[in-house]
């Protein structure tokens, strides 16, 4: 297959900003002009052995820079990066979310999860470095928030009971030992999320589907995304939900044809058990009334 230069540079751009790089600094530390690193992630000709000067500094192999198989992504800045890119080129996107979309949250939610993300932080984390973290996600989620919000494209979204089940509960908390009448006031925000996609299940407006399962999902989320060059489909450790996960785990995005049946079949399966349209609705608000009386 011919190399996809574009693409590279897609992978490029998501692997620096994971590293917390600016493009200057790359320039800097590679002992190239700025002109270069910025041609380099337009998706201009690039020297095989800048590439692998490129993945040494950037921390991976040259085969997830070429997409010679699997791309690995061990910070969540660059995988969600690597959602964001993928997204804009994507038809159909077939999802499992735990506990809950952040594409599909109201826009309060982002506050909130700004804080819960830095509830969790490691007492031996430098807080400037978390923060810095935390802001760069941020910044991706609201850009992937808005396009689809523009865009509207063709999404199809599994989520467990189980799982709304403990966001309902615990609330929209990073730790919990939080007092206890800010638990409380965690938990009611909670509940509005989950009003706002029993709102999505009733409306089913334009483009979004979503499905209720009520056995055991998957503990890790996956997306697969329909592109006219080809499927893809992503793994991901990585929560956006209460007590969140932004540090720990490994992330994989493959084009491997068995990956993608594989996981397609998996979805089909799930969406088979689901329940939609306003039972679904219902459930949900059951269930938000079950735990607050």
């Amino acid at each position: 297959m011919p190399i996809r230069y574009d693409q590279i540079a897609e992978r490029l751009r998501a692997y620096r900003l994971g590293k917390g790089l600016s493009s200057d600094e790359v320039a800097q530390q590679l002992g190239l002009s700025r002109a270069a690193v910025y041609r380099m992630e337009k998706g201009e000709l690039i020297k095989i052995e800048t590439l692998e000067r490129v993945s040494e500094l950037l921390g991976v192999s040259l085969a997830s820079l070429l997409d010679a198989g699997v791309e690995y992504h061990s910070n969540a800045v660059s995988f969600l990066e690597r959602m964001r890119q993928i997204e804009q080129t994507s038809e159909r996107v077939l999802a499992h979310y735990e506990p809950i979309s952040f594409l599909l949250t109201t826009d309060a939610y982002n506050d909130h999860l700004r804080q819960m993300m830095m509830e969790t932080m490691p007492p031996s984390a430098s807080r400037a470095e978390f923060k810095r973290q935390v802001d760069d996600v941020l910044s991706i989620l609201l850009e992937r928030k808005q396009s689809v919000r523009q865009r509207q494209p063709n999404i199809a979204s599994v989520i467990g009971l189980l799982e709304i089940e403990r966001f309902l509960r615990l609330g929209l908390v990073g730790r919990l030992d939080l007092p206890p009448a800010i638990q409380r006031q965690r938990r009611k925000a909670a509940a509005v999320e989950v009003e706002r996609i029993a709102d999505v299940m009733e409306q089913e407006p334009v483009g979004v589907q979503i499905g209720l399962v009520e056995g055991v999902l998957p503990s890790q989320t996956f997306q697969i995304f329909r592109r006219p060059e080809g499927a893809l489909v992503s793994v991901s450790p990585y929560r956006l939900g209460e007590l969140p996960n932004i540090n720990t785990g490994v992330a994989t995005v493959t084009a491997a044809a068995e990956a993608v049946a594989l996981h397609e079949a998996m979805f089909r399966q799930l969406w088979s058990q689901a329940v939609r349209g306003s039972v679904g609705a219902n459930i949900l608000r059951k269930l938000i009334r079950k735990i607050e009386a």
